[in-house]
């Protein structure tokens, strides 16, 4: 690996936890980084709960955490949204998520901008038309991540990243991406540490996603071997983490803490 990175950021689902409880270790590891001083935020696609949310997961789980320990895609679309002035969103989102975008007026009827993200079971043929349609009109089309699927309980399941591509296929625009592995989103991360996204390394389960993303913004890039990492797909890609490590559990030895 490179230089001993100053922070971390540490993807969740596949990372930290998986369906059935925590990852092994990782409560010991996040505590042990935290005892040495090491700034780390937990950065997911997961958009189907707000970060609150998620941050009660962790503490559920016996790591520690807040609201502002999360890093989440909605939080890089508020930001784009608010720079470029724009006001009314129609969100593809459950609706409990809709407080990450505070200030802003949920219009479905003339929005400036289709938000899509997680809504899981709640779509519908009207949603997606109505989504659909509203970006023909031109409104601007965000996508929170393009994740073809997630790992359940149950086995994988379809994930936002393909209606996504429906809407794509259908609008024939491109959503812009403001999710891993987008670069802004990288940097914003980093910058809640304070730090710049050179000093980081990214933690993470998938190729795409995680090591892709980290590596094209300047991230160093570590691969777990939990979640949904993948032998195969790793020895065929041309894209290369900087360590691969068992899991999370195996940080502050790397580190040295």
């Amino acid at each position: 690996m490179h230089k001993r990175p100053s922070g971390l950021l540490l993807d969740l689902d596949g990372t930290v936890w998986e369906e059935d409880g925590l990852i092994p270790g990782a409560d010991e590891a996040v505590a042990a980084l935290r005892a040495a001083g090491v700034p780390l935020r937990f950065v997911t696609n997961i958009t189907r709960v707000p970060r609150g949310t998620l941050a009660g997961w962790l503490a559920e789980f016996g790591v520690p955490a807040t609201a502002a320990d999360v890093f989440t895609p909605p939080l890089a679309a508020a930001a784009w949204l608010r720079q470029r002035g724009i006001d009314r969103v129609l969100l593809c989102l459950p609706e409990h998520t809709h407080v990450e975008f505070d200030g802003l007026v949920i219009d479905n009827a003339s929005p400036e901008a289709v938000v899509i993200g997680d809504l899981g079971d709640g779509w519908t043929y009207e949603i997606l038309n109505e989504a659909f349609n509203r970006i023909l009109e031109g409104a601007e089309f965000l996508a929170l991540h393009r994740n073809r699927y997630w790992k359940t309980g149950g086995g994988l399941a379809v994930d936002a990243g393909a209606f996504v591509a429906a809407l794509e296929y259908a609008s024939g625009r491109e959503a812009t991406l403001v999710g891993k592995p987008s670069l802004p989103l990288y940097h914003a991360a980093s910058a809640s540490i304070g730090l710049k996204v050179s000093e980081v390394a990214m933690v993470g389960d998938t190729l795409e996603s995680d090591i892709a993303g980290a590596k094209a913004a300047g991230c160093q890039a570590i691969l777990v071997r939990t979640g949904k990492f993948d032998a195969d797909e790793l020895a065929e890609s041309d894209v290369q983490p900087d360590r691969v490590i068992d899991s999370i559990a195996e940080l502050p030895g790397l580190l040295g803490e």
